[in-house]
């Protein structure tokens, strides 16, 4: 039992690399989409629309499958993308730009509902442009998305564990959590052992997002009246 609960607690470092950095740069990138979608201008909008829906309306393990043999493609050709055909890199790109594509629709969604007063009050305070994006429209958005994009990094955490059923390998035969609570399953012949152990890494690692986004919403409404602070509810989803 030790044993189990020790190697598994170590895939979860894999998990949260995957997570953490998709998370990290496609937070920007999300924000850039988003930005480009609302553009009244047809060249910088359609590409974003196009980048989003498609892999919006496509499964992710889809994207992985693709993703591998087009990097296995790549690296007959080059030898610069050999490590791109590694989980680590490979499966990392993936996730980014998955979680991109869904984080962008959150935030245009909250660029569509910023209240017209607080743009028309930038307008009235001499405001346009960067300063006007960087200090009314960015907070403004960020407040708006954040109990939706919540859900998206809970989400996103969750679905690392689908690279251990990608074609990318595991470096150094080093695989995620998921890896381990399989080859105890496959060793012991009772997953009934493993599998709960890596639910409960992934229970405590879902307490942590929502404490962690919990107190980045406290902040990001800091100066709203605390009866009328929207907070992040946590509630368990039986059948989904």
């Amino acid at each position: 039992m030790c044993e189990q609960v020790t190697l598994i607690g170590s895939g979860m470092i894999w998990n949260v690399y995957f997570g953490v950095c998709a998370l990290l740069t496609g937070f920007f990138f999300a924000t850039a989409l988003a930005v480009a979608k609302a553009s009244p201008r047809w060249g910088i909008r359609k590409p974003a629309e196009w980048f989003i829906f498609i892999f919006r309306g496509s499964p992710l393990f889809i994207q992985f499958f693709f993703a591998y043999f087009l990097f296995l493609s790549l690296k007959s050709v080059s030898p610069v993308f050999t490590n791109f055909t590694a989980a680590w890199l490979g499966a990392l790109i993936v996730l980014f730009l998955n979680t991109a594509a869904y984080s962008a629709e959150i935030f245009y969604g909250a660029l569509q509902s910023i209240p017209k007063g607080d743009t028309e009050a930038a307008d009235a305070y001499g405001m346009s442009g960067w300063p006007r994006f960087r200090r009314i429209v960015w907070p403004t958005m960020l407040r708006l998305a954040w109990p939706a994009y919540t859900n998206e990094a809970i989400f996103l955490f969750h679905a690392t564990t689908l690279v251990f059923f990608s074609g990318f390998p595991a470096w150094q035969q080093r695989g995620d959590a998921l890896y381990y609570a399989s080859y105890f399953a496959d060793k012991t012949f009772n997953p009934f052992v493993p599998y709960p152990i890596l639910a409960g890494y992934f229970i405590l690692l879902t307490l942590a997002i929502v404490g962690l986004f919990g107190m980045v919403n406290r902040r990001l409404n800091r100066h709203l009246p605390s009866n009328t602070r929207p907070r992040l509810k946590f509630r368990m989803n039986l059948i989904r």
